[in-house]
């Protein structure tokens, strides 16, 4: 991709009623645009960036027996009745509409109902069992406080994920198998060292805690007590000396942390199933209950996490596998630089390497200080007076430290 066929732009400022910072360097960025309050657009690199948080995510999930789907929007009135949750009473956030003939409809909330009236035709004898199923989809929510960019929206990108289990038991397994996977995710976008599991309320739900993952941070909304050895954390909400005592936790050793929540995975026990009449049939015969968990992982909010963490003055700083490019090459001077740089180009990407192209006939101040906005994890400079000992200035997004190589070096670092 050539930064002169982008039609976005960087900025020096961001919009005004703007105060998280995830946001402000992503719009100045050029990566989102804001509709409204809650409400982003992705542009070309900003789509690049979530749909790398996407794959990471699906491939965890695909991992541990995961069958992905898409759900629809649109949402019938008549399975939420069933389960009790259409009633504003009962869910305060929806957004609902209607059909031009009358028949109300909600719009994309949560799908514990439409996933369970989906497999229902599929699922009858115990040999239907266990699954896990998962869709990774804008959900619609109405905040009536949206803020912090990113980390809360009205319309958001989600990945939400189920399980249906014969027995508590194998509900367990697929739980834990679940948390693991998390826990992998967290790893790969590199905030896995500063993510902690972290005990909750059930809710309505069950009497068993659910289990948030929280990453520390100042601006998170969520006050946590970590225990940094055992890696476990529990939620100011839950915070008893009873509950540190099912959880083995020992209060002398919990640390006071503000925390991100970034995602959660909480048992639903058979309050769907059972509301919908959905059963399987054992080995002898005889009709049992289906045991659910539910699995939720905010993709559009672990960008805007990861925006704010690994970010400086200057801009930026994407974790490489999630960068919307490897490089970003910057050319400064004449015919000689352009003809090196587009060969290096096309080098690079016949590689398999993703690079942004820095083509404009710019400054090379405003170039580099755009790669250093933009966060994309190396920096290749090629210019007349490199050109003359035949060699490239190679500098890292993270480090910022600039090392002159020669075009095998080079391409030995890049691999």
């Amino acid at each position: 991709m050539r930064v002169s066929q982008l039609f976005t732009k960087t900025s020096k400022t961001a919009p005004a009623d703007e105060v998280a910072r995830n946001a402000q360097l992503l719009i100045r960025a050029g990566f989102i645009h804001k509709e409204m309050a809650g409400v982003y657009a992705y542009m070309p690199l900003g789509l690049r960036v979530l749909e790398n948080i996407k794959q990471i995510v699906r491939e965890e999930m695909n991992g541990i027996g995961g069958q992905e789907v898409m759900m629809t929007a649109l949402q019938p009135k008549d399975i939420f009745e069933k389960t009790d949750r259409w009633d504003d009473a009962k869910v305060d956030n929806w957004f609902k509409t209607k059909l031009a003939n009358g028949t109300d409809l909600g719009l994309g909330l949560t799908h514990e109902e439409p996933i369970v009236d989906a497999l229902a035709p599929y699922v009858n004898s115990y040999k239907d069992l266990p699954i896990f199923v998962y869709q990774i989809q804008s959900k619609f929510r109405n905040e009536l406080r949206a803020k912090s960019g990113l980390l809360r929206g009205r319309e958001f990108v989600m990945k939400d994920m189920y399980s249906l289990a014969r027995s508590q038991e194998e509900h367990v397994e697929l739980y834990e198998r679940a948390a693991e996977a998390y826990h992998r995710v967290y790893a790969r976008l590199g905030i896995g060292d500063i993510t902690y599991r972290t005990a909750a309320d059930g809710g309505i739900f069950t009497k068993r805690f659910s289990d948030e993952f929280q990453t520390l941070s100042d601006i998170g909304e969520d006050t946590i007590y970590v225990d940094e050895e055992k890696r476990l954390a529990i939620n100011d909400e839950v915070y008893t000396d009873e509950n540190l005592a099912k959880l083995g936790l020992d209060k002398s050793k919990l640390v006071e942390k503000k925390g991100v929540e970034v995602g959660n995975i909480f048992p639903l026990e058979t309050k769907y199933t059972d509301a919908l009449d959905v059963y399987y049939t054992d080995e002898s015969g005889n009709k049992q209950q289906i045991i659910m968990g539910c699995y939720g992982i905010g993709i559009s909010r672990l960008m805007g996490v990861v925006a704010e963490h690994f970010s400086d003055d200057k801009g930026l700083v994407w974790p490489e596998n999630i960068a919307p490019a490897r490089v970003y090459l910057v050319r400064i001077g004449g015919e000689a630089a352009v003809k090196h740089a587009d060969e290096l180009y096309g080098e690079l990407t016949g590689r398999g390497i993703e690079v942004l192209y820095d083509d404009r006939d710019e400054r090379p101040g405003a170039k580099f200080a755009d790669s250093e906005l933009m966060g994309i994890p190396y920096r290749i400079t090629v210019s007349d007076r490199l050109l003359e000992s035949e060699t490239y200035e190679f500098t890292p997004r993270n480090t910022g430290e600039t090392e002159v190589l020669t075009r095998d070096d080079l391409l030995a670092k890049l691999g």
